[in-house]
């Protein structure tokens, strides 16, 4: 079922850096509520796919999103005490989970039973290497396209996502080995930067929306003390609170 990361170099990567692309589709947004509905991994050769049936009712939010109906899961287990469930268990606790927005794959897994030990966010990776800041975005589809992806895939299918996730990944991967001279090195940085939290670089909303926070910092600062106290009141915040501590405490 495990399988060593493939090498897309001379260098073989050692057994501590397998990878599992994984991808999970839910009832909602909300880790300890909401439920999954859908997982695909790939251990980088074979997928396994499978539906859960919910203890409740799929929400027609989250089906306009996904696509899976109640009718679809009518008949299938709960994730929770499943085969799969077992499986990623087992197959986790000795390998790199790597997902688009790890953190909420991962607390939809922990909040289900399943511990996530090492990971690799492809959506914090891929922030922290437009340095320019090229990209307007930094969401699964978006990067699909914009790095030239020739891959046939249904997008918010968890299957779909997983085959998207891999041509990301490797694209990421591909541009850090040459920065850093093997897989291996490039992995650990994957997973260093995943578990970081993110610099933001510009403000995306009000009045100040494109300007850099560095500029603003220096040209009104008691906004962005403003805007610090406002984030800090949200637990979800912490990228920004960091990212504004940061260039406060920079000038």
């Amino acid at each position: 079922m495990e399988q060593l990361l493939f090498s897309t170099s001379d260098e073989p990567a050692p057994p501590a850096q397998r990878l599992i692309f994984l991808d999970t589709e839910t009832t909602g947004t909300e880790a300890g509520k909401d439920k999954i509905c859908q997982v695909c991994y790939s251990d980088g050769v074979a997928f396994h796919n499978e539906f859960f049936k919910p203890p409740f009712p799929i929400p027609v939010k989250a089906m306009s999103v996904h696509h899976i109906t109640n009718k679809m899961v009518e008949g299938k287990p709960a994730f929770a005490g499943s085969a799969m469930q077992n499986e990623l268990r087992s197959v986790l606790a000795g390998a790199i989970l790597v997902a688009h927005n790890a953190p909420f794959d991962i607390g939809m897994l922990e909040a289900e039973g399943v511990k996530v030990h090492r990971f690799i966010c492809t959506y914090r990776v891929a922030f922290a290497l437009d340095r320019g800041d090229e990209l307007p975005e930094y969401n699964l589809q978006y990067l699909r396209y914009a790095f030239g992806l020739e891959i046939e895939a249904t997008a918010h299918d968890a299957e779909g996502d997983v085959r998207v996730l891999r041509g990301v990944f490797d694209h990421l991967l591909k541009q850090l080995r040459r920065e850093t001279g093997s897989d291996t090195s490039a992995i650990d940085k994957m997973v260093t930067i995943s578990q970081q939290p993110m610099l933001f670089r510009k403000i995306n909303f009000g009045k100040y929306r494109d300007h850099r926070l560095a500029d603003l910092a220096k040209a009104d600062r008691g906004y962005l003390e403003w805007l610090l106290a406002q984030k800090q009141k949200s637990a979800d915040e912490g990228d920004w609170v960091y990212s504004l501590q940061h260039y406060l405490k920079a000038t």
